[in-house]
């Protein structure tokens, strides 16, 4: 029977000590035992979470322009700057799987966040630099500037290499999921956390998009620099306050020795009960650790904890621990699950590229004195993603867990499911919205656009939250920063197969002699491309539902008793 960890949280909760320190594999600022009065909780994740606002404010300024930029001033075509777009994002959202891994397994996310946020405020002060400088301005100078300015925002995808999974794994790793006060803050914790990305998105599309467009590039690039270097001073202004968590090396080298150890007692024969294969006694756990729970998937992996001899326990290539065998599986169960999220990703990878060039094409003026600039109908997206989350937190989620006993309100793989068939409504929405377009006599309000970007932004909040939450809380815990990594990648992959997905339908419907990505939107056929990628989620939910019904939580037993750390 599939047991799901919330249900493992239902444990009377220890007073006295368990409540004044913090047992575990963190540390605070001077690499002792943590107070619980102290450190972590909420006093100490609005540090982080400041500077993760500072961050999606340069992230969001420069990514929902960029296609404007690359048509407009570097002369790209429609199609050549998607994809340019789409691979930008697709490398800025891989390089944390990078970045996730030297924080889990060398440097820690505290300073994996610092070193990573110094190379995002030089890209920013190169991008300055590729405005500011005459001989490095487009114009005469138009390859220059261009080498540069790709330079410029790939060293800002470095920098987004490390800072994203790190510091979203460091803030979560400031609530202890052992104590139930915490732990339900933890919950919250990655819904106010993307409230923050989207109060970024919110400014970084309407101010600084104002900026680039009334008052220019250069002046928008200085404010995100200045921006981005005073929120990483004041980061460093909480580090007292923060929980570290000690990186605990590489976290590959376990899975392999499984594999290795199973391998080498490929011929033995399963024991008759679980409770035969080799594990940790609860006596030699240190306070605070976790235990996996045997689970019947996989079970060629479960002979590498059959105990041959007691001399193997000193050679972890030969024998390894139930919960080393239950981490790998974990792993290879997620694989479906990230497969699953990547027609999601390749929907919503449209927000930040045809969906901002059909803003072009529509009447933005509200005023005779005021033009909307095109980037910033995005802020749509953020609006919806804000509302309901505030919405969610706040209101249904305390009425779920009343009615449903599931502190989280819903399980995690449910609240993902809901955002992609918001997804395919997005998309189906868009295709109707685009028809009208191309078959009006007139130039449509950009406003027509609200529906689609709103309800992107509504499934955003259950699909992108759940995304995050499932990969930090699911993987191993050694894993935390690669966890979000994983998040990251599937948006990653997805705007390389958004990429690919364009090529493949511009060279097949241009064979057909009816191109459906043309110079021109206006003789193009966006409304079908929509229809294709509605049809493709659609089919997917049923996959993912499939998927998710035979997925098996993890399961984890914690030590209790009063030996130290």
């Amino acid at each position: 029977m599939e047991v799901e960890q919330e249900k493992n949280h239902h444990e009377p909760v220890l007073k006295t000590d368990n409540d004044r320190w913090v047992y575990g594999s963190c540390v605070d600022y001077n690499g002792r035992i943590p107070l619980r009065t102290s450190t972590g909780s909420w006093k100490a994740a609005l540090f982080i979470v400041g500077i993760e606002f500072s961050e999606r404010l340069s992230y969001f300024g420069i990514s929902t322009a960029l296609i404007i930029y690359l048509t407009k001033v570097l002369h790209q075509d429609i199609q050549t700057a998607a994809k340019s777009v789409n691979y930008w994002i697709g490398v800025t959202t891989m390089m944390p799987l990078i970045g996730g891994f030297i924080a889990d397994s060398y440097l820690g996310c505290f300073f994996t966040v610092l070193a990573s946020s110094m190379i995002y405020i030089m890209g920013l002060l190169l991008l300055t630099m590729s405005r500011a400088i005459p001989s490095l301005k487009p114009g005469d100078n138009h390859s220059i500037h261009g080498i540069v300015f790709f330079v410029a925002i790939y060293m800002i995808s470095m920098g987004t290499g490390g800072h994203k999974p790190a510091l979203e794994s460091f803030g979560a790793d400031q609530f202890d999921e052992h104590h139930a006060q915490e732990r339900k803050q933890r919950m919250s914790f990655f819904n106010w956390w993307n409230f923050a990305i989207s109060c970024g998105c919110l400014l970084g599309v309407t101010i600084i998009v104002y900026i680039q467009d009334n008052v220019g590039w250069l002046s928008a690039d200085i404010v995100l620099t200045s921006v981005m270097a005073s929120s990483l001073t004041v980061f460093m202004i909480g580090r007292r306050f923060f929980r570290y968590r000690k990186p605990m090396g590489s976290p590959l080298v376990p899975f392999f020795q499984v594999v290795a150890a199973a391998v080498a007692k490929r011929k033995l024969h399963h024991p008759p009960s679980p409770e035969q294969l080799y594990e940790v006694s609860k006596s030699e756990m240190a306070r605070g650790e976790r235990l996996l729970s045997h689970t019947h998937k996989l079970k060629f992996l479960d002979k590498a904890a059959i105990l041959e001899e007691e001399e193997e326990k000193q050679h972890p290539w030969r024998l390894a621990t139930v919960t080393k065998v239950e981490e790998l599986k974990l792993i290879i169960n997620m694989i479906p699950i990230w497969v699953t999220a990547l027609p999601f990703g390749i929907s919503i990878a449209q927000t930040s590229t045809f969906f901002i060039k059909q803003s072009t094409t529509m009447n933005r003026r509200i005023t005779e004195d005021f033009l909307i600039p095109p980037a910033s109908i995005y802020a749509l997206t953020a609006v919806g993603l804000i509302i309901t989350i505030t919405v969610y937190d706040t209101l249904i989620v305390p009425c779920l867990r009343k009615l449903t006993g599931n502190e989280r309100g819903i399980k995690i793989l449910h609240r993902i499911g809901i955002g992609m068939a918001f997804s395919v409504v997005a998309m189906v929405v868009a295709a109707l919205i685009e028809k009208k377009r191309l078959n009006s006599r007139t130039q449509l309000g950009v406003f027509w656009l609200a529906p689609q970007f709103v309800i992107t932004g509504i499934g955003d909040a259950f699909a992108i939250v759940g995304l995050q939450e499932y990969f930090y809380d699911q993987v191993p815990d050694s894993m935390r920063s690669l966890g979000i990594a994983f998040y990251l990648s599937v948006i990653g992959a997805a705007n390389f197969l958004s990429s690919l997905l364009i090529t493949v339908v511009d060279h097949v419907t241009d064979k057909m002699g009816n191109n459906w990505f043309d110079r021109d939107l206006d003789s193009s056929h966006l409304d079908r491309f929509y229809w294709l990628l509605a049809v493709i989620g659609a089919t997917n939910i049923c996959v993912y539902a499939a998927v998710s019904r035979r997925y098996s939580y993890k399961n984890v037993t914690v030590a209790r008793h009063n030996s130290q750390c």
